[in-house]
């Protein structure tokens, strides 16, 4: 099915790896210029950009680390004089840490925070002179938001306010025809989790494939299939919606 996302323009925010990166390949390889930032240099870096000079189209990857208010201003100027607009806006770089609530540190509940929540409220916030009637926002959010994970409740607590976030501005930016959504994940299956040990890698596989209706984890091509049809016109009557993409997980 051609979703006509041919031409238009993207930015989706920490691309390199994991989901961010499946997300970027899938918008490129269905026609869209995609521009992505990454916070380190390394190997993730450089394939993605051979990739998508493989792919063909107008990508940029961009360094800009989104704790850093400055950056992502740095980041939207430079997207704007490129592009001058944008079609589709991905929130979807995050940062996770496990700690028991009762030993966590201020200092890391801010970093959270920082990273997560109010990264994608400036990233947003930011954009609007680039968005349009028929643009789209989606930010990456997680099941963990509905159900609770410990050790956890900081990184939890900034996927809960995504969801209020989202429901909130859905509201302010419906009559410009400008649609904002979450989509909830459970639990993916990406180069990090390939990169534990082979014991510790196998009983994760097992204890979360079997929390889910599927009997499997989920693939970041699974998750860019969400974002594909959020940024497409079948979704054109979808905003303030957290859709859930976890295989059916409890």
């Amino acid at each position: 099915m051609d979703l006509e996302l041919g031409g238009k323009t993207a930015l989706v925010t920490g691309g390199t790896r994991g989901v961010g990166r499946g997300i970027v390949l899938a918008l490129a390889r269905a026609g869209v210029d995609v521009a992505t930032c990454y916070k380190q240099d390394g190997e993730a870096v450089e394939s993605l950009e051979r990739e998508l000079k493989e792919i063909g189209g107008d990508h940029h990857v961009i360094k800009a680390d989104l704790a850093d208010p400055a950056q992502i201003e740095a980041l939207l100027t430079e997207v704007g004089s490129h592009y001058g607009h944008l079609d589709v806006l991905v929130n979807n770089a995050g940062t996770i840490s496990h700690i028991p609530y009762a030993q966590l540190p201020l200092a890391e509940w801010q970093r959270i925070i920082n990273t997560n929540l109010t990264a994608a409220h400036l990233v947003i916030q930011g954009a609007l002179p680039l968005l349009h009637e028929g643009s789209s926002v989606v930010s990456i959010g997680s099941k963990s938001a509905e159900v609770g994970i410990p050790l956890r409740a900081h990184y939890t607590a900034t996927k809960s306010a995504l969801i209020g976030l989202t429901r909130s501005v859905a509201k302010e930016l419906g009559s410009q025809g400008v649609r904002i959504n979450v989509v909830a994940l459970g639990v993916i299956e990406t180069e990090a989790l390939h990169a534990l040990p082979e014991e510790q890698r196998t009983l994760m596989l097992k204890r979360y494939s079997d929390k889910t209706a599927l009997g499997r984890l989920g693939l970041p091509d699974e998750v860019a299939g969400a974002i594909l049809w959020l940024a497409s016109d079948l979704s054109r009557y979808v905003t303030g919606a957290t859709i859930a993409v976890d295989g059916g997980i409890s």
